[in-house]
C-alpha cells in the first residue's frame, strides 16, 4: 500500500473520467481507481480482483497525469494472516478471518456473524463519492460517503448501513471510517485529561498492537478527545515532517483503534463504541454513522492545526457571516460570568450591580450563571424546574434583561437541559424519564440524574422549555452545561433487544433539538460546556458557536491547556475566562496582567468577582479588554504559531498568530520562572511577509529590545525579537502586536 511514493511503475489508462468542475474528483474506469484532489493532499482508493475497496494512497497533492496503480490485494503472511487481514481495506466487514480491528460486525437473525463487504457500485457527487458496498450473500448495503473540501484537501467520510433482509439484523460495532498508513516509523499523537486537567498532548511511538482512545460515557468525555494527530518518524517536529490527523465528529461515546498490523502498516478505525452496542436494524432501516475527518499536512503538527482551524472556521461552526468561502464567524463576545461572584445567590438588584461594572471594563455580554430558576438555592434541588425563581426575580427576567440592553452589551443565560435533580417538580412528576435499569439503584452524581433524551417525549419536554423561555426572553446566548457521565443507561421503553439504541438515539436527539432551536431563534448563540471540556467535538461544533475547554481558569495550567486543544480545534471557539486571585484550585497567586494575556490568547471572558476589583484592577482590565479588541479577530481566526511550547515543564512558553493577508501578528509570551539570572529566549517569528515592514507595539509587558521598532518581516522571521533586560521573574507576561506599514 503506497501512502507517499509509489513503489512501483504507473499505469497509464485510456478511460478517465473526470467529475465535477474543479477536477477534484476523479474516476479511472479501466484500473477502477477513486481519487481525491484538494489543497495539497490526494487521497486515492481502489476496487482489488476480490472486488474489496482498497486504500492506495494518502499524502501530497499528485500531478494530475499521474495514474495510480491498480488496487492489488497486501500478501498472505502465513496462513495465520491471509491477505483479508492484511489487505488495507476501506471498510472491511468482520469475517473471512479478518483479525485486525472491523469497521462492520452484525448478527443476523439466524446467528450468522460472517460479513463480507464487496464493491457493488458508486455515484459521484459535486465533491466526491459515494461507494456501495454489499455482503457477498446477504442483502446488507453499505454506502460510503466521500467529500473531500477543495481548499484544505480535508477528507469527510461516513457510512450508512442498510438492511435489505427479510428480518432485523443486529449492529454490534460500526465504524464512520478506517485509514490507512503504510509501514515505517511513526509517532501518535492524541489528547488525554481528566476533570481540571483536559488537553493533555500525549505522544508515542507506534508499535505493534492497538491503542485504543475512547469514551464509554455517553458523551466525548474528558479523559480523551477523538482526534488524532500521526506523525512520520519518532522525532517530532512543529512545523516540519509529514503529518496525518483526524477527528470525530460525534458527541456520544465514540472510539479510535490505531494499529500496527502484521505487515507492520498503520490502521485507525473510529466510529461508534462497540462497549455494550447493540443496534438492531429492522427490514428497509438504516443506521447512519458519524463524520470522520481526515487531513494531511507536509508542515509538522503546526501545519496541520492551522488546516484544521481554517476548515473548522469555514465550514463546520454556526453563525455565519458573508457569502461563499469569504464567510466566517465573527469573533466570540467578551463577556462577563456571574458564576465565582455570586454562585447560586443571584438576585435582580446583584446581578444588575455586576451588570454596571462589567460595562465599564467594555464587556459585550452579560451571562447569569445557574440559580435563577425553580427552588435552585444549591445543586441539591431545582434542575428540571425551568421555570423563572419569583423571590429572586418578582419580575422575571425582563427588568434585568433591560438593564442589560440599556448598559450597551447583551444577555446571555446558563441551563443544564439534560440533567434533572431528584429534588425536584419534574422528577417527582416523571421518575422514568431518566437513564435507568428498573429495579436497581440510581447512582447520582453531583446530586442530579440523567434525563433520558432518547426518549421522544423528553426530547418534546426539554425543547418546548427552552423555546417557551428563548421567546418569551430576549436572550443572545445559552451556556449549555453537562456535569455528569452516564450510569445504568437503560432505555425500559423498548424492546430487550433493542433497548441498546439509547447510545445513538440520545445524541441524535441532542442535535435535533439544538437545530430546532437554530432555527426557531437563529440569533441565538451556544456554548457547549460539560464541566469543562467533557464535550467538545466537530459533532458539537455544528452547533455551538463556542466551548468551555476546562473548569480550571488558572492562568498557568491554561497555558499547558490551550496548548493542547489548539492542536485539535481553533482558538475562535476557545473561551479564556479571567478569574480571582489566588485561585481556587492552584492556590496560585498571579497578576491580573498575566491573568488578562493567558485569557487573550482566545475568547476572552472575564468570570473574576468583578465587585471586589480595586480601581487599578478596573483600569487594567479595560484598557487589555480595548487592546484585544483591535486584535482579536488576528488571534482567533489567523494562523497559529507555537513558538515555545509550556509543555514537560519548560520555564517559557510563547504563540504568535498572524492574520489572513500578514497584515498583522500577535504575540504573547509567558515565563514560568527565570534561573541562574538567564533571560528569555530569543523569539523567532513565522508567517510574516518576508518583504513587507511590520511596526512593532507592545500590548502588555516588557518591551523588545535590540532593534528599532520598524522591521522587515525576514528581521523579525530571521533575526527575532529579543525581549527587555528586565523581562524576568515568576509569573512574568508579555504580548506585541505587528502591524504591516
Amino acid at each position: 500500500m503506497l501512502h507517499r511514493m509509489f513503489s512501483i511503475a504507473l499505469l497509464v489508462s485510456s478511460s478517465f473520467i473526470a467529475i465535477g468542475q474543479s477536477s477534484s474528483a476523479t474516476f479511472d474506469e479501466g484500473s477502477k481507481v477513486f481519487r481525491l484532489d484538494g489543497g495539497d493532499v490526494t487521497y486515492a482508493f481502489g476496487v482489488n480482483a476480490r472486488g474489496e475497496l482498497q486504500q492506495l494512497y494518502w499524502g501530497g497533492r499528485l500531478g494530475a497525469a499521474d495514474r495510480i496503480p491498480q488496487a492489488a490485494p497486501a500478501r498472505e503472511w502465513a496462513s495465520f494472516d491471509s491477505s483479508y487481514t492484511t489487505t488495507p481495506q476501506e471498510y472491511a466487514g468482520w469475517g473471512a478471518g479478518l483479525f485486525v480491528e472491523p469497521a462492520l460486525k452484525v448478527t443476523f437473525a439466524d446467528g450468522n456473524r460472517d460479513l463480507v463487504l464487496h464493491y457493488d457500485r458508486h455515484e459521484t457527487t459535486s465533491d466526491g463519492f459515494n461507494i456501495v458496498l454489499k455482503d457477498i450473500k446477504r442483502q446488507v448495503f453499505v454506502t460510503l460517503r466521500y467529500s473531500m473540501d477543495a481548499g484544505s484537501g480535508i477528507l469527510a467520510r461516513s457510512a450508512t448501513i442498510e438492511n435489505k433482509e427479510a428480518q432485523p439484523i443486529t449492529i454490534e460495532q460500526a465504524a464512520a471510517a478506517a485509514w490507512a498508513l503504510s509501514a515505517a516509523h511513526y509517532t501518535l499523537n492524541y489528547l488525554t485529561g481528566r476533570w481540571a486537567g483536559e488537553w493533555t498532548l500525549t505522544q508515542e511511538t507506534l508499535h505493534p498492537g492497538a491503542r485504543v482512545i475512547e469514551s464509554r460515557r455517553g458523551s466525548t468525555g474528558h479523559q480523551a478527545n477523538p482526534w488524532f494527530a500521526i506523525e512520520a518518524g519518532d522525532r517530532p517536529d512543529e512545523n516540519a515532517g509529514e503529518v496525518w490527523f483526524g477527528a470525530l465528529a460525534w458527541s456520544g461515546s465514540w472510539r479510535i483503534t490505531v494499529e500496527q498490523d502484521q505487515l507492520d502498516g498503520i490502521r485507525v478505525t473510529g466510529g461508534f463504541n462497540p462497549f455494550d452496542f447493540g443496534y438492531v436494524l429492522h427490514p428497509g432501516e438504516k443506521l447512519e454513522s458519524p463524520v470522520f475527518y481526515g487531513g494531511y499536512s507536509a508542515h509538522g503538527l503546526g501545519g496541520a492545526s492551522r488546516i484544521l482551524h481554517h476548515y473548522e472556521i469555514a465550514h463546520l461552526l454556526p453563525h455565519r457571516v458573508g457569502e461563499g468561502d469569504e464567510a466566517a464567524p465573527k469573533p466570540r463576545p467578551v463577556i462577563y460570568n456571574s458564576w465565582e461572584a455570586t454562585e447560586f445567590n443571584v438576585t435582580e438588584e446583584g446581578q444588575k450591580a455586576l451588570a454596571e461594572k462589567a460595562a465599564e471594563l467594555g464587556v459585550d455580554r452579560f451571562v447569569m450563571d445557574d440559580g435563577w430558576f425553580g427552588q435552585r438555592k444549591n445543586d441539591h434541588a431545582g434542575l428540571g424546574d425551568w421555570y423563572v425563581n419569583s423571590t429572586k426575580f418578582p419580575h422575571g427576567l425582563k427588568p434585568l434583561i433591560d438593564k442589560v440592553h440599556a448598559l450597551g452589551m447583551d444577555f446571555g443565560l446558563w441551563v443544564e437541559p439534560e440533567m434533572v435533580n431528584p429534588d425536584s417538580d419534574l422528577y417527582r412528576k416523571h421518575p422514568e424519564w431518566v437513564l435507568n435499569f428498573p429495579g436497581r439503584p440510581r447512582s447520582e452524581q453531583r446530586n442530579q440524574l440523567v434525563l433520558n433524551l432518547a426518549r421522544p417525549d423528553v426530547r418534546e419536554y426539554i425543547l418546548g422549555f427552552l423555546d417557551k423561555l428563548l421567546t418569551e426572553n430576549d436572550i443572545a446566548f445559552l451556556k449549555w452545561d453537562y456535569n455528569r457521565n452516564w450510569s445504568e443507561p437503560g432505555w425500559d421503553q423498548l424492546p430487550p433487544a433493542e433497548q441498546k439504541k439509547v447510545y445513538v438515539e440520545f445524541t441524535r436527539n441532542l442535535y435535533a433539538i439544538l437545530a430546532e432551536l437554530k432555527k426557531r431563534h437563529p440569533k441565538v448563540e451556544l456554548e457547549s460546556c460539560s464541566g469543562g471540556g467533557g464535550r467538545v467535538d466537530l459533532g458539537i461544533l455544528q452547533y455551538a458557536d463556542e466551548v468551555w475547554p476546562s473548569d480550571n481558569t488558572d492562568p498557568f495550567d491554561r497555558l499547558t491547556q490551550q496548548d493542547g486543544f489548539t492542536y485539535a480545534y481553533t482558538p475562535q471557539i476557545m473561551m479564556a475566562w479571567v478569574t480571582d486571585s489566588p485561585h481556587w484550585l492552584n492556590k496560585r497567586t498571579t497578576s491580573l496582567e498575566y491573568r488578562m494575556l493567558s485569557s487573550m490568547q482566545g475568547s476572552l471572558g472575564i468570570g473574576a468577582n468583578i465587585s471586589k476589583w480595586n480601581d487599578v484592577e478596573m483600569a487594567t482590565a479595560k484598557r487589555l479588554i480595548a487592546a484585544y479588541h483591535q486584535v482579536q479577530r488576528t488571534i482567533v481566526q489567523g494562523d497559529l504559531y507555537r513558538l515555545i511550547s509550556p509543555r514537560n515543564g519548560s520555564e517559557f512558553s510563547a504563540t504568535q498568530t498572524v492574520n489572513g493577508d500578514k497584515s498583522q501578528s500577535v504575540v504573547f509570551a509567558f515565563i514560568h520562572s527565570t534561573q541562574e539570572g538567564r533571560g528569555f529566549p530569543l523569539l523567532k517569528l513565522e508567517g510574516l511577509d518576508a518583504k513587507a515592514e511590520y511596526a512593532l507595539t507592545p500590548i502588555e509587558g516588557a518591551a523588545a529590545r535590540g532593534t528599532s521598532a520598524t522591521a522587515s518581516g525576514a528581521w523579525w522571521m530571521n533575526h527575532g525579537l529579543e525581549m527587555s533586560e528586565n523581562f524576568k521573574g515568576d509569573f512574568q507576561a508579555a504580548a506585541f502586536r505587528l502591524d504591516r506599514k
